[in-house]
């Protein structure tokens, strides 16, 4: 099999799925579906995309082997996570809100929408099967060290969204910002930390001497990301609901915490 055909295997694979979450949703499925079935799909198109046999771009069986595992620890822990959110039942208020705007076009709307993201994340396997595909012989320091970027970006997100399902599972903060351990350093740490894992795949493919022109194209996988939740449907949609929904105290809390990169709270200023 070439690179193209298993490819374009995958994205017929991945617009086929969204189509039937699109379908689902139309038909009273809740929008939080749509975010489950896109972790995993990206999970098991990367987990193919890395170990699937290609002509041409055989890369190292270790690198190979431990992309996907990597991948498929990602996408189980992403999926299964909002998963458990879509149980409780509920609207995603993003998705909630982008079907008022569109009123009667919702359907059609959703459908094109759905589909970009069958777009995005072909575009995220492709940086996992370049990261796979890197022909550098053996484990390098490259590979360790796009592992350990990982393993942190996991973790990270991990401990963020467990923090805030604390937050909110205390009666006392009903209605308040959760303003608690990662969420202290960062509005939306959980998107930090999925952006940062991509910059592994990244480290990955680019190898040890950054000598293998191909491996250098994985950098869009985390500059796509990157603009995906800062720009277009992570940060801005999120914060426009919490703005509505938390007025002032969001306000206030926006005006001391970072929107994306963790740092030190900024001082408030008294007169």
């Amino acid at each position: 099999m070439t690179a193209a055909a298993l490819l374009l295997i995958l994205a017929a694979a991945i617009s086929l799925a969204m189509t039937t979450v699109w379908y689902a949703v139309v038909k009273g499925a809740t929008s939080g579906w749509v975010d489950t079935v896109w972790s995993f799909l990206v999970g098991a198109a990367g987990v193919a995309a890395a170990l699937a046999p290609i002509t041409g771009w055989e890369g190292d069986w270790q690198r190979r082997l431990l992309v996907a595992a990597i991948a498929a620890a990602w996408s189980c822990r992403l999926g299964l996570h909002i998963l458990s959110r879509t149980l409780k039942g509920g609207e995603d208020p993003r998705y909630e809100k982008l079907q008022a705007d569109w009123g009667e076009n919702r359907r059609s709307r959703l459908f094109l929408f759905l589909q970009i993201q069958a777009g995005a994340a072909l575009l995220l396997t492709a940086t996992i099967f370049i990261a796979a595909r890197n022909p550098a012989p053996g484990l390098q320091w490259s590979d360790i060290a796009g592992v350990a970027i990982l393993i942190v970006a996991v973790t990270g997100e991990g401990v963020a969204d467990m923090q805030l399902a604390r937050f909110r599972a205390d009666s006392a903060n009903e209605g308040k910002v959760c303003d608690i351990g990662l969420w202290s350093l960062s509005r939306h740490p959980n998107y930090f930390f999925q952006w940062l894992g991509w910059t592994g795949y990244a480290v990955i493919a680019i190898g040890p001497a950054g000598d293998w022109v191909w491996g250098w194209l994985a950098l869009a996988g985390p500059a796509f990301m990157y603009w995906l939740l800062v720009h277009i449907s992570g940060i801005p949609p999120l914060e426009a609901h919490m703005t509505r929904s938390r007025g002032k105290a969001y306000a206030d809390y926006a005006g001391r915490v970072n929107a994306f990169w963790p740092g030190p709270q900024k001082k408030e200023h008294t007169t």
